[in-house]
């Protein structure tokens, strides 16, 4: 029930997080360098499951660690570092391979994904903490 818990929470708060990001970065950082390669459509598919596959992983591997320590301090720091890892396979094999592809996209990408990742893991935590303080876990 915990893990459930805090994938709903991590999951609201990363979402809210990420629609924000993009409705504000998409016209000032992405479609100004990449353009046309943009999709008209988004592909919903491969969104799709790196929206509910990314909240799990971080789940797994950064908040039930912090939560068996106590650790909200360890929730945001081993959040920000796996946001850090999996923003920057993509940022900086995008930034290796494709003509594109700007030096200001990849260190603004890594930037907030470690931000969005250690927040949205840190929220989790605290929203897990509060449920059992309620009894609710």
């Amino acid at each position: 029930m915990t893990f459930l818990a805090a994938y709903l929470v991590f999951l609201l708060v990363f979402g809210v997080i990420d629609v924000i990001w993009l409705s504000l970065m998409a016209g000032a950082l992405y479609r100004p360098a990449l353009g046309d390669a943009l999709l008209e459509r988004i592909r919903w598919m491969p969104a799709l499951l790196f929206y509910f596959a990314f909240p799990a992983g971080l789940i797994h591997f950064a908040l039930m660690p912090a939560l068996a320590g106590g650790s909200a301090l360890s929730a945001f720091v081993n959040g920000a570092l796996l946001g850090l890892l999996a923003y920057g396979t993509y940022d900086l094999t995008n930034y290796a391979t494709l003509r594109r592809w700007t030096l200001a996209i990849t260190l603004a990408d890594l930037v907030y994904g470690s931000l969005v990742a250690g927040v949205s893991t840190l929220a989790a935590y605290a929203g897990v903490v509060t449920m059992r303080g309620w009894g609710w876990l």
